[in-house]
């Protein structure tokens, strides 16, 4: 209980000449650090209250005015209209963490930001930038290189995936996580290659209004919300399919064209014409061997009559994204009109499926990257089943990454705390730049499982003093739980190795590029470029008029 944490105004004060004194750049570092800081600092302020199991949700509103209740980091972001460069920059570095690991995309943002703030110490103190850059990068190697030593558990080859996928999924206080965890470890266990990998692709996840998140069951094939409209509702073999994100029928009514009719023969002239041309439409479909139709909008009688009559199975969907991810599957593409695809998809049948309070319907295709099994998942509310969708999508992450490497390292900030006192010890010994970067690192560190108390609403002080006395005795597996401190074998609670090291080297990227930032250049268009460019405009004309117009001319072809 003898270790203290060092708090960020005991780092040195002074290392020499300051930039700050620099008389070239008035207000030096502190002007300019500060405004890439600033908006750093209010994108942290945003994510921060969502980090942790105990993390706040909040409710976007899209552009079309849908609302979404959520606390998932990456869909906050994506959301979020940046204007700074620098906000934008380590919102990019969070994205990419989420597409290549689909976790720890609060960690970047939050440890990017406590290491900025460190380095403006360390810049304030007279650290040169490029000595701050290099003792950073020096210390984050020794994170990574210490980091596998803290890994005391790893996934068996044999072993049910349900404990390592838990605190995964259950980072947002998600209802039934137990039982969706199960759900999740099941199919991802089910859709294994014979040599033991796993594709994530193997697995589909389908949402369907209705019943409660316990009503969840696993399919198999590919399913999707909706149903069949028509007399055809299962084609049980040899089905070839396309894809409509258009009205199968006639044109759109709103379309912008105009019908001339002047007496009633024309009017009935009219009409036959338009059967005409959608019987011809749907023929055209028979004859290019297609039997089944999956449309996103609306279906005319008639042309669902006559596709009854040509044997063609007429699927109405209820969501773009999964008609989309179909395309994406069966390999054909989306038309935006009824003619027949060149390559039409193929599946060994498609059947209807009742479930409890919903209709889905199945494709099941046997072929590598086609998902062996879909989740179902049931809810009240879309915003309810979207959460859960975000957590099947996390669970099958994480699968996919401990295949890869079944390591995993203890949560709850342990693994934090653990790094930060390995880097102090050696900062307080090490002289030069390198022993205030390893302090500043460790300091910037310990702020993550601060956060983690501060969204738990415990007593942040008393905490981080229990966990540095424990984590100095060399128990690094104390945590942050709900109600204190937790010992997160015994709870477990477990990031994956290949995350958590994703997410530091994508920290380091970040930050190694941004400390060596020192002012932002806007570049404006002149607004003599955009008339000269403007052939009808006076300043064009005068231009051309001008003695020198073959060099003007030759200026204008630059821009273009």
């Amino acid at each position: 209980m003898g270790s203290r944490v060092l708090p960020a105004r005991e780092l040195p004060q002074r290392l020499g000449p300051s930039l700050e004194d620099n008389q070239r750049t008035p207000g030096g570092v502190r002007e300019n650090l500060l405004s890439s800081i600033a908006a750093i600092q209010t994108l942290a302020s945003v994510i921060r209250p969502c980090y942790g199991p105990q993390g706040r949700q909040k409710f976007l509103v899209t552009d079309n005015g849908e609302t979404v209740c959520t606390g998932y980091t990456a869909a906050i972001l994506r959301a979020l209209q940046l204007e700074h460069p620098a906000a934008r920059f380590v919102r990019e570095a969070a994205q990419t963490q989420a597409e290549n690991s689909g976790d720890g995309t609060s960690f970047v943002v939050l440890l990017i930001e406590a290491l900025l703030e460190q380095a403006e110490h360390l810049l304030r103190a007279g650290l040169p930038r490029t000595q701050l850059r290099e003792a950073y990068a020096t210390a984050n190697k020794e994170v990574l290189a210490a980091l596998p030593s803290l890994a005391i558990r790893s996934l068996g080859p044999l072993e049910d995936p349900s404990w390592a996928l838990y605190s995964v999924m259950n980072t947002h206080s998600l209802s039934h996580t137990n039982y969706l965890t199960k759900l999740v470890a099941q199919a991802c266990w089910a859709s294994r290659e014979p040599d033991g990998s796993f594709k994530p692709e193997r697995v589909g996840v389908c949402t369907l209004r209705g019943g409660t998140l316990k009503d969840s069951h696993l399919l198999p094939g590919l399913a999707i919300s909706g149903e069949p409209c028509g007399q055809m509702t299962a084609v049980l073999t040899g089905a070839r399919v396309a894809l409509f994100v258009c009205p199968f029928g006639p044109a759109n009514p709103n379309a912008p064209a105009t019908a001339h009719l002047s007496n009633p023969n024309d009017l009935t002239k009219f009409m036959t014409e338009s059967d005409q041309l959608l019987e011809k439409q749907v023929a055209q479909l028979a004859a290019g061997g297609i039997n089944v139709a999956v449309v996103w909008g609306d279906i005319d009688k008639k042309a669902l009559i006559l596709a009854d009559n040509y044997g063609i199975m007429v699927i109405q969907a209820k969501s773009r994204k999964e008609v989309a991810y179909l395309s994406e599957v069966l390999g054909t593409p989306l038309l935006t009109y009824l003619l027949p695809p060149l390559e039409p998809g193929r599946c060994h049948r498609i059947y209807r499926q009742e479930l409890v309070n919903g209709v889905a319907v199945l494709f099941e295709r046997e072929s590598v990257g086609t998902p062996a099994l879909t989740l179902v998942l049931r809810g009240a509310t879309a915003e309810g089943l979207w959460g859960a969708e975000q957590a099947v999508y996390h669970g099958i992450d994480a699968y996919f990454q401990l295949c890869q490497d079944p390591r995993l390292l203890p949560g709850a900030g342990a693994v934090e705390m653990a790094l930060a006192r390995t880097l102090s010890d050696k900062g307080s010994k090490l002289e030069g730049p390198n022993g205030p970067a390893f302090l500043a690192f460790a300091q910037a560190l310990r702020s993550l499982p601060k956060t983690l108390a501060e969204n738990a609403g415990l007593g942040v002080s008393q905490v981080m003093a229990e966990m540095s006395g424990i984590h100095q005795a060399g128990n690094f597996l104390i945590g942050v739980g709900t109600e204190g401190i937790i010992n997160v074998a015994q709870e477990g609670v477990w990031d994956t190795l290949m995350a958590k090291a994703q997410g530091l080297q994508a920290v380091a990227e970040a930050v190694l590029q941004l400390v060596t930032v020192d002012e932002i250049v806007v570049a404006k268009s002149s607004s003599l470029n955009q008339q000269i460019l403007n052939p009808d405009s006076k300043k064009a004309k005068e231009c051309l008029s001008h003695p020198r117009k073959k060099i003007l001319q030759m200026y204008k072809y630059q821009f273009l």
